[in-house]
């Protein structure tokens, strides 16, 4: 490796080797580059030191064995033995992925760990593994969001050759993988970036406060540094698809918006390669803008989160109004958005206080949106963490399954949720600066302040310390559940689904407009326990019968061929057509779903 570092307003940089015990002056390179006429080998330890500072990890250090406070070390991606030379690759869109954070899906909390259970994952059905943030922060635990090295990954977790195991790992086992990276702002703590450039600026803000300089001066380069870093994890780490976390906050008024640049390199990079590569955008815009092609004015993303649909069949199934489910809950809401996507496309939030959204061109891919019914920013960002398994009744989280892995979409699961995992999923850090602690503390004890959680848990809420080691403890899976038959059951009805997304055309399509969706006049408000009553997703010629009322209920099916029960959460009985009626029905108990093809 050739020490080599941005610092375009430096009189002077050196290189520092720690265990050498000596600095090494570098030279200009032209372009605000430095460098050294010298190679680092693999384990070397190094920072730079800027105009007499003290020294500091280089923002595109690759390894942290330290600690985000700490020296890089020199690390060779290259030298890892692959296995996957037969893989082709997979593309995100139609997959279905599966969400889970490194630490606490297993007992150890390791990527290795992670591969011990990647057969439970093939038996599931799981196209694609979507790996919550990597990149190292400050502390032991954390949710991953507030990493401050995005070429790097987090120690405990098992350092940057872990993830290439991983990866080849999952290829081996017919699996993709999908990496979360954030790229709109950087943690509090380890972040030095300000002591190399102007990686960040006031131009802009954000909820994190200074924003990232995509647009600025200098803004070339960090652009460059974004851009490297995720064409790094495609080509270097043989990743599938990237997940940007949070892109409405990468505020860009230049001419090519970064994701428009990132989508064709990256598009580039796919041809280069052979193998199809995915960018799966989180957006709160709903605006069509982030999946339409970069030659039509867009940024070119592959897919975008649909958080719509989310709320749509959460509201529906619980009854929950607080916060921003206050738009949704009726059976009409989930019309729309199983059909359109966005719900607020053009139209009044009640919860922005504004007009939000745009509506999609005719024609729109579903499988360009990944939906869910459980994710860890809606599990994570409640109250107590907890699970709609919490809640809601086996037949409930039946139906919310069937919504979502049988829907128009890209479906994705949230780990343990195939099973109704009990655990809760809490927000948990693990800063060792006491005034950082103290500030995330306040400020999530703040942030629950006008939700409307003393009203949902029945009476004042206290959210879990985050610092605790209890919090994080907690958030940990715990397997023996499924030596329970009712955590049994549903994870079997989830491998069920999932097949016969598989096997039947027209329950894995994504043609929006060969999906409706029809629903009785039922109690439209029912806070306890949501709405009451059934409807049907009819997709093409299946249907997705849904009875959310206590009762029995007798279905009519509108089909003109004769449909068989594929799955079924409780037995039902089909009624073919009677001499004076056109449609056959389905008799199904309450708090059940079936499907029918």
């Amino acid at each position: 490796m050739r020490p080599r570092v941005w610092a375009p307003r430096a009189r002077e940089v050196a290189l520092d080797l720690p265990r050498e015990g000596r600095r090494v002056p570098l030279r200009q390179a032209g372009d605000g580059w430095w460098e050294a006429d010298l190679d680092l080998a693999p384990g070397v330890r190094h920072a730079y030191a800027v105009d007499g500072a003290p020294p500091h990890a280089d923002p595109r250090a690759e390894r942290l064995p330290e600690g985000v406070h700490g020296p890089a070390e020199a690390f060779d991606a290259t030298a890892f033995a692959w296995t996957d030379t037969g893989w082709l690759g997979l593309d995100a869109r139609g997959a279905i992925l599966y969400e889970l954070h490194v630490g606490t899906f297993t007992e150890r909390g390791t990527l290795d760990a992670a591969i011990e259970h990647l057969d439970d994952l093939v038996a599931l059905g799981v196209d694609m593994v979507e790996l919550m943030p990597l990149a190292s922060f400050n502390g032991e635990h954390g949710w991953g969001y507030d990493g401050v090295s995005l070429y790097s990954v987090h120690e405990p977790y098992g350092g940057p050759r872990a993830l290439q195991r991983f990866v080849d790992a999952a290829h081996a086992h017919g699996m993709g993988v999908c990496l979360d990276v954030v790229h709109n702002h950087l943690g509090p703590s380890g972040n030095y970036l300000g002591a190399f450039g102007p990686y960040l600026t006031d131009a802009h803000h954000t909820p994190w406060g200074a924003a990232v300089n995509l647009d600025q001066d200098g803004s070339h380069e960090v652009r460059r540094w974004i851009c490297d870093s995720a064409l790094r994890w495609l080509r270097d780490f043989h990743v599938d698809a990237l997940r940007l976390d949070a892109v409405h906050a990468l505020v860009d008024d230049s001419p090519q918006h970064l994701l428009a640049q990132l989508s064709v390199e990256v598009a580039d990079l796919a041809a280069e390669l052979g193998r199809p590569l995915s960018l799966i955008a989180e957006s709160d815009l709903n605006d069509p803008v982030a999946i339409l092609p970069v030659a039509q004015g867009g940024w070119g993303m592959t897919a975008q989160w649909a958080d719509d649909v989310h709320h749509a069949i959460h509201a529906l199934v619980t009854g929950e109004r607080h916060g921003y489910y206050v738009d949704f809950g009726s059976p009409q809401t989930l019309r729309k958005a199983l059909t359109q996507v966005f719900v607020h496309d053009g139209g009044w939030s009640a919860f922005r206080g504004r007009h939000w959204g745009r509506p999609l061109p005719p024609g729109t891919d579903g499988h360009q949106f990944v939906v869910s019914a459980s994710n860890h920013d809606q599990v994570g960002n409640r109250a107590l963490g907890d699970r709609p398994s919490a809640r809601l009744d086996p037949g409930a989280l039946a139906v919310e399954a069937a919504l979502v892995l049988l829907s128009p979409f890209t479906p994705m699961l949230f780990m343990g949720e195939e099973w109704g995992a009990r655990t809760p999923w809490l927000y948990f850090t693990d800063h060792p600066e006491p005034e950082l602690a103290d500030a995330v503390r306040s400020g999530r004890r703040g942030e629950f302040g006008g939700h409307g959680w003393e009203e949902l848990y029945g009476g004042v809420v206290e959210p879990p310390d985050p610092q605790a080691r209890s919090t994080f403890e907690a958030s940990r899976l715990d397997r023996g559940e499924l030596r329970d038959a009712g955590h049994a059951r549903l994870l079997d009805w989830h491998r069920q689904l999932i097949a016969l997304r598989r096997a039947e055309p027209e329950l894995s399509a994504g043609d929006l407009t060969a999906t409706r969706v029809r629903f009785e006049d039922a109690p439209a408000d029912q806070a306890s326990s949501g709405w009451q009553g059934w409807l049907v997703v009819e997709r093409g010629g299946a249907r997705v019968v849904v009875n959310l009322a206590e009762e029995e209920r007798r279905v009519p099916l509108q089909s003109s061929r004769p449909l068989e029960v594929r799955a079924a959460w409780s037995p039902v009985r089909v009624e073919p057509p009677a001499a004076d009626d056109e449609s056959g029905h389905v008799v199904l108990p309450g708090r059940s779903v079936v499907v029918l093809a």
